[in-house]
């Protein structure tokens, strides 16, 4: 089920984002195709490499065996890790398409894409739920999620219902993928990708917080907090910039 969220998602995104960038470039009806054979798989590996770098001890302690890393299906997809290895491999084959056909920039490549690729992150989180992994702290609301036990870390053994970060971060995909809808073609090429990574950092930032799996920190903060912080800061610098530009 972890791995059908991911292929339903990442159909999604192959299917909007060819409407959206064959709509202004034609010629390139197969490109957005032709670029996800590579470009998903990378993600896929890239996203896992993040998560084995980012805890090392799950799969290189003594007690640990390195088999478990190939073992996906059991969750553990870094999205930066997907996103950085995901984007490097779609610029290749997409320059790689471009000696063959006339075709823009990767700029607008990337921009037709990120409303897509928001869906499929939307979609993608929910394996967490099917995995019962990455919830949040204890919560007694009417949507809190239960747990079962055997899934919950020791010291939440007395909780049985947390918080839904996997769909907090689902309806905040959502959302900004409509802002990114909405606001396309308004700003200068590059700027509609700028915001995506913009609005999904700011997003990730907060529902980071709220999560109790177990996670390298630093002064309070949990290391993913400190990239989405990061990234939230270059991106909207060079989204400020670029918008300023005539589109």
């Amino acid at each position: 089920m972890y791995a059908l969220c991911i292929i339903v998602g990442a159909g999604l995104a192959i299917w909007l984002g060819n409407k959206r960038f064959v709509a202004n470039f034609p010629q390139a009806k197969n490109v957005v195709g032709d670029v996800a054979i590579y470009a998903i798989p990378a993600g896929v590996i890239g996203g896992r490499l993040y998560h084995v770098l980012t805890t090392p001890e799950k799969y290189f302690d003594s007690s640990a065996s390195l088999l478990e890393i190939v073992k996906i299906w059991n969750g553990g997809l870094g999205i930066w890790g997907a996103i950085s290895l995901g984007t490097l491999a779609a610029f290749i084959s997409y320059r790689r398409i471009s000696r063959r056909i006339e075709l823009p920039s990767f700029a607008h490549f990337a921009d037709a894409l990120a409303p897509g690729l928001l869906i499929a992150q939307a979609v993608g989180r929910f394996g967490n739920w099917f995995n019962a992994e990455l919830f949040g702290r204890p919560l007694d609301a009417p949507w809190a999620l239960e747990i079962p036990r055997y899934a919950r870390p020791d010291e939440f053994l007395s909780y049985s219902t947390f918080h839904p970060t996997f769909l907090y971060e689902s309806i905040w995909c959502l959302a900004a993928a409509g802002v990114l809808i909405f606001l396309s073609g308004r700003y200068k090429t590059g700027s509609l990708f700028a915001l995506y990574i913009v609005l999904y950092s700011a997003g990730r930032f907060f529902i980071e917080g709220l999560r109790v799996d177990p996670a390298h920190t630093f002064a309070g903060l949990r290391i993913n907090q400190y990239l989405a912080a990061a990234l939230f800061l270059g991106a909207s610098v060079y989204f400020l910039k670029n918008s300023r530009a005539k589109r």
